[in-house]
Protein backbone atom coordinates (compact mmCIF):
# COMPACT_ATOMS: atom_id res chain seq x y z
CA UNK A 1 0.00 0.00 0.00
CA UNK A 2 1.55 3.32 -1.07
CA UNK A 3 1.11 6.68 0.69
CA UNK A 4 -1.79 7.78 -1.53
CA UNK A 5 -3.69 4.54 -0.92
CA UNK A 6 -3.09 4.80 2.83
CA UNK A 7 -4.28 8.40 2.91
CA UNK A 8 -7.41 7.46 0.96
CA UNK A 9 -8.09 4.58 3.35
CA UNK A 10 -7.81 6.87 6.38
CA UNK A 11 -10.07 9.50 4.81
CA UNK A 12 -12.70 6.95 3.74
CA UNK A 13 -12.89 5.15 7.09
CA UNK A 14 -12.47 8.12 9.47
CA UNK A 15 -15.98 9.55 9.02
CA UNK A 16 -17.61 6.19 9.87
CA UNK A 17 -15.68 5.73 13.14
CA UNK A 18 -16.79 6.62 16.69
CA UNK A 19 -15.46 9.94 18.04
CA UNK A 20 -12.30 8.65 19.78
CA UNK A 21 -11.38 6.39 16.88
CA UNK A 22 -12.02 9.17 14.36
CA UNK A 23 -9.69 11.47 16.32
CA UNK A 24 -6.94 8.84 16.07
CA UNK A 25 -7.51 8.36 12.33
CA UNK A 26 -7.45 12.12 11.76
CA UNK A 27 -4.20 12.40 13.72
CA UNK A 28 -2.60 9.64 11.62
CA UNK A 29 -3.75 11.33 8.43
CA UNK A 30 -2.35 14.73 9.43
CA UNK A 31 0.86 13.39 11.01
CA UNK A 32 1.90 10.37 8.96
CA UNK A 33 5.63 11.00 9.29
CA UNK A 34 5.52 11.65 13.05
CA UNK A 35 3.29 8.61 13.63
CA UNK A 36 5.62 6.37 11.65
CA UNK A 37 8.49 7.09 14.07
CA UNK A 38 6.74 7.57 17.40
CA UNK A 39 5.89 4.73 19.76
CA UNK A 40 2.32 3.62 20.38
CA UNK A 41 2.67 4.87 23.96
CA UNK A 42 3.73 8.38 22.87
CA UNK A 43 0.77 8.72 20.50
CA UNK A 44 -1.72 7.33 23.02
CA UNK A 45 -0.47 9.81 25.64
CA UNK A 46 -0.73 12.79 23.26
CA UNK A 47 -4.25 11.88 22.15
CA UNK A 48 -5.35 10.94 25.69
CA UNK A 49 -6.52 7.50 24.59
CA UNK A 50 -5.45 3.99 25.51
CA UNK A 51 -3.02 1.83 23.55
CA UNK A 52 -5.90 -0.56 23.07
CA UNK A 53 -7.79 2.21 21.28
CA UNK A 54 -4.96 2.56 18.79
CA UNK A 55 -5.00 -1.20 18.20
CA UNK A 56 -8.76 -1.09 17.59
CA UNK A 57 -8.36 1.74 15.07
CA UNK A 58 -5.71 -0.27 13.21
CA UNK A 59 -8.10 -3.21 13.06
CA UNK A 60 -10.93 -0.98 11.81
CA UNK A 61 -8.59 -0.02 8.97
CA UNK A 62 -8.04 -3.68 8.08
CA UNK A 63 -4.69 -4.27 9.79
CA UNK A 64 -3.98 -7.13 12.21
CA UNK A 65 -2.83 -4.62 14.85
CA UNK A 66 -1.04 -1.34 15.42
CA UNK A 67 2.39 -2.80 14.59
CA UNK A 68 1.25 -3.66 11.05
CA UNK A 69 -0.30 -0.20 10.63
CA UNK A 70 2.91 1.46 11.81
CA UNK A 71 4.94 -0.67 9.38
CA UNK A 72 2.65 0.51 6.56
CA UNK A 73 3.11 4.13 7.66
CA UNK A 74 6.89 3.73 7.61
CA UNK A 75 6.86 2.19 4.12
CA UNK A 76 4.66 5.05 2.88
CA UNK A 77 7.05 7.65 4.29
CA UNK A 78 10.11 5.88 2.87
CA UNK A 79 8.42 5.88 -0.54
CA UNK A 80 7.98 9.66 -0.26
CA UNK A 81 11.74 10.19 0.23
CA UNK A 82 13.01 7.43 -2.09
CA UNK A 83 14.92 9.22 -4.90
CA UNK A 84 14.21 6.53 -7.50
CA UNK A 85 10.47 6.56 -6.78
CA UNK A 86 10.39 10.35 -6.81
CA UNK A 87 12.20 10.52 -10.15
CA UNK A 88 9.87 7.94 -11.69
CA UNK A 89 6.88 9.97 -10.51
CA UNK A 90 8.33 13.18 -11.96
CA UNK A 91 9.01 11.51 -15.33
CA UNK A 92 5.49 10.06 -15.56
CA UNK A 93 3.67 13.21 -14.43
CA UNK A 94 3.98 14.98 -17.79
CA UNK A 95 4.40 18.36 -16.03
CA UNK A 96 6.95 20.95 -17.08
CA UNK A 97 9.77 19.82 -14.85
CA UNK A 98 11.61 23.14 -14.29
CA UNK A 99 8.29 24.71 -13.32
CA UNK A 100 7.49 21.83 -10.95
CA UNK A 101 10.87 22.13 -9.26
CA UNK A 102 10.55 25.91 -8.98
CA UNK A 103 7.14 25.64 -7.31
CA UNK A 104 8.41 22.97 -4.90
CA UNK A 105 11.43 25.03 -3.82
CA UNK A 106 9.40 28.22 -3.51
CA UNK A 107 7.03 26.34 -1.23
CA UNK A 108 10.00 25.06 0.80
CA UNK A 109 11.27 28.61 1.31
CA UNK A 110 7.83 29.99 2.21
CA UNK A 111 7.11 27.16 4.65
CA UNK A 112 10.55 27.37 6.28
CA UNK A 113 10.13 31.12 6.75
CA UNK A 114 6.64 30.63 8.21
CA UNK A 115 8.03 28.31 10.89
CA UNK A 116 10.79 30.73 11.97
CA UNK A 117 10.05 32.98 14.94
CA UNK A 118 12.00 36.02 16.22
CA UNK A 119 12.03 34.45 19.70
CA UNK A 120 13.73 31.29 18.47
CA UNK A 121 16.22 33.31 16.42
CA UNK A 122 17.11 35.39 19.50
CA UNK A 123 17.50 32.25 21.61
CA UNK A 124 19.82 30.74 19.00
CA UNK A 125 22.01 33.85 19.11
CA UNK A 126 22.18 33.72 22.91
CA UNK A 127 23.12 30.04 22.92
CA UNK A 128 25.90 30.64 20.39
CA UNK A 129 27.22 33.70 22.23
CA UNK A 130 27.45 31.80 25.54
CA UNK A 131 28.97 28.59 24.13
CA UNK A 132 32.62 27.64 24.58
CA UNK A 133 32.68 25.70 21.31
CA UNK A 134 29.95 25.15 18.73
CA UNK A 135 29.94 21.68 17.18
CA UNK A 136 28.15 21.57 13.82
CA UNK A 137 26.95 18.01 13.25
CA UNK A 138 25.57 16.45 10.07
CA UNK A 139 25.49 13.30 7.92
CA UNK A 140 25.17 13.08 4.13
CA UNK A 141 23.48 16.08 2.53
CA UNK A 142 22.71 17.49 5.99
CA UNK A 143 26.45 17.90 6.49
CA UNK A 144 26.47 20.50 3.68
CA UNK A 145 24.13 22.66 5.77
CA UNK A 146 26.17 22.55 8.97
CA UNK A 147 29.43 22.99 7.08
CA UNK A 148 28.08 26.33 5.85
CA UNK A 149 27.13 27.22 9.42
CA UNK A 150 30.59 26.24 10.72
CA UNK A 151 32.21 28.42 8.06
CA UNK A 152 30.03 31.44 8.91
CA UNK A 153 30.65 31.02 12.64
CA UNK A 154 34.41 30.80 12.14
CA UNK A 155 34.44 33.95 10.00
CA UNK A 156 32.68 35.75 12.88
CA UNK A 157 35.33 34.62 15.37
CA UNK A 158 33.34 31.83 17.03
CA UNK A 159 35.15 28.60 17.90
CA UNK A 160 33.27 26.19 15.62
CA UNK A 161 34.02 22.56 14.73
CA UNK A 162 32.54 20.60 11.83
CA UNK A 163 31.58 17.08 12.95
CA UNK A 164 30.90 14.58 10.17
CA UNK A 165 31.85 11.05 9.24
CA UNK A 166 35.52 10.93 8.23
CA UNK A 167 38.63 9.24 9.57
CA UNK A 168 36.86 9.23 12.96
CA UNK A 169 33.31 8.08 13.54
CA UNK A 170 30.86 10.65 14.86
CA UNK A 171 30.71 8.72 18.15
CA UNK A 172 34.48 9.18 18.60
CA UNK A 173 34.27 12.90 17.84
CA UNK A 174 31.33 13.39 20.23
CA UNK A 175 33.30 12.16 23.23
CA UNK A 176 35.12 15.49 23.54
CA UNK A 177 31.89 17.55 23.58
CA UNK A 178 30.68 18.54 27.04
CA UNK A 179 29.45 21.16 29.46
CA UNK A 180 29.54 24.71 28.10
CA UNK A 181 29.49 23.51 24.48
CA UNK A 182 26.69 23.81 21.94
CA UNK A 183 25.76 21.18 19.36
CA UNK A 184 23.94 22.37 16.24
CA UNK A 185 22.77 19.33 14.29
CA UNK A 186 21.04 19.23 10.91
CA UNK A 187 19.19 15.98 10.24
CA UNK A 188 17.07 15.34 7.15
CA UNK A 189 15.51 11.91 6.57
CA UNK A 190 16.50 9.18 6.52
CA UNK A 191 17.55 9.73 10.14
CA UNK A 192 20.91 8.17 11.03
CA UNK A 193 21.42 6.21 14.26
CA UNK A 194 25.04 7.40 14.54
CA UNK A 195 23.94 11.05 14.43
CA UNK A 196 21.25 10.50 17.09
CA UNK A 197 23.54 8.59 19.44
CA UNK A 198 26.42 11.06 18.99
CA UNK A 199 24.17 14.01 19.83
CA UNK A 200 22.73 12.15 22.84
CA UNK A 201 26.28 11.41 24.04
CA UNK A 202 27.14 15.13 23.87
CA UNK A 203 23.89 15.99 25.67
CA UNK A 204 24.64 13.52 28.49
CA UNK A 205 28.08 15.12 28.81
CA UNK A 206 26.40 18.49 29.46
CA UNK A 207 26.25 20.12 26.03
CA UNK A 208 23.18 22.00 24.83
CA UNK A 209 21.54 20.93 21.56
CA UNK A 210 19.96 22.90 18.71
CA UNK A 211 18.34 20.96 15.88
CA UNK A 212 17.53 21.82 12.26
CA UNK A 213 15.19 19.20 10.85
CA UNK A 214 11.98 18.63 8.94
CA UNK A 215 9.88 17.10 11.72
CA UNK A 216 9.43 17.10 15.49
CA UNK A 217 9.49 13.31 15.20
CA UNK A 218 13.19 13.34 14.22
CA UNK A 219 15.06 11.37 16.92
CA UNK A 220 17.60 14.18 17.48
CA UNK A 221 14.79 16.40 18.76
CA UNK A 222 14.54 14.30 21.94
CA UNK A 223 17.47 16.16 23.52
CA UNK A 224 17.00 19.56 21.87
CA UNK A 225 16.80 22.78 23.85
CA UNK A 226 15.78 24.55 20.65
CA UNK A 227 14.46 23.12 17.38
CA UNK A 228 14.10 24.78 13.99
CA UNK A 229 11.83 23.12 11.46
CA UNK A 230 12.27 23.39 7.71
CA UNK A 231 10.42 22.22 4.64
CA UNK A 232 12.57 19.96 2.45
CA UNK A 233 10.23 18.40 -0.10
CA UNK A 234 11.73 17.49 -3.46
CA UNK A 235 10.20 16.10 -6.67
CA UNK A 236 13.40 14.17 -7.39
CA UNK A 237 15.97 13.56 -4.67
CA UNK A 238 14.92 12.51 -1.18
CA UNK A 239 15.25 15.89 0.51
CA UNK A 240 15.97 19.39 -0.72
CA UNK A 241 18.45 21.49 1.25
CA UNK A 242 17.25 24.85 -0.13
CA UNK A 243 15.09 25.45 2.98
CA UNK A 244 17.81 24.36 5.47
CA UNK A 245 20.46 26.46 3.71
CA UNK A 246 18.14 29.48 3.72
CA UNK A 247 17.50 29.01 7.46
CA UNK A 248 21.23 28.70 8.14
CA UNK A 249 21.93 31.92 6.23
CA UNK A 250 19.20 33.74 8.20
CA UNK A 251 20.51 32.49 11.56
CA UNK A 252 24.11 33.38 10.74
CA UNK A 253 23.06 36.86 9.59
CA UNK A 254 21.00 37.40 12.75
CA UNK A 255 24.01 36.33 14.82
CA UNK A 256 26.28 38.80 13.03
CA UNK A 257 23.89 41.60 14.01
CA UNK A 258 23.64 40.31 17.61
CA UNK A 259 27.43 40.14 18.00
CA UNK A 260 27.74 43.81 16.92
CA UNK A 261 31.30 45.11 17.44
CA UNK A 262 32.77 41.64 17.94
CA UNK A 263 31.45 40.46 14.57
CA UNK A 264 32.55 43.70 12.91
CA UNK A 265 36.11 43.21 14.18
CA UNK A 266 36.37 39.69 12.79
CA UNK A 267 34.72 40.60 9.49
CA UNK A 268 37.22 43.43 9.06
CA UNK A 269 40.01 40.88 9.58
CA UNK A 270 38.33 38.69 7.00
CA UNK A 271 38.33 41.60 4.56
CA UNK A 272 42.13 41.78 4.82
CA UNK A 273 42.32 38.12 3.88
CA UNK A 274 40.16 38.80 0.82
CA UNK A 275 42.77 41.27 -0.48
CA UNK A 276 45.48 38.61 -0.61
CA UNK A 277 46.17 38.42 -4.34
CA UNK A 278 47.89 35.05 -3.93
CA UNK A 279 44.37 33.67 -3.35
CA UNK A 280 41.82 35.97 -5.01
CA UNK A 281 41.52 37.98 -8.24
CA UNK A 282 40.45 41.39 -6.87
CA UNK A 283 39.28 42.67 -10.25
CA UNK A 284 36.31 40.30 -10.18
CA UNK A 285 34.99 41.59 -6.83
CA UNK A 286 35.61 40.50 -3.27
CA UNK A 287 32.92 38.58 -1.42
CA UNK A 288 33.01 35.80 1.14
Amino acid sequence: MDSTQLQNLLMERAHTMPNKARRVAEYLLANMREASFRSIGDIAEELKVSKAQLVRVAQMLGFSGYAELKSCLQKAILEQINPAALLARAVSSGDSFPETLYRAEQANLDDTMAQLSPEDTDKFCQLVKSANTIYCVGWGISSLVVELLQMRLSVMGRKAVFVHRGSLSMWEQARCIGKGDLVVVCEMPSYAVEVTESVEMAYKNGAKVVTITDSAAAPVCRTAELSFFVSANSPTFGSSIIGPLFLTHVLASALAIALEADAKKHLEEQAEFLHDERIFHPIFGLKY
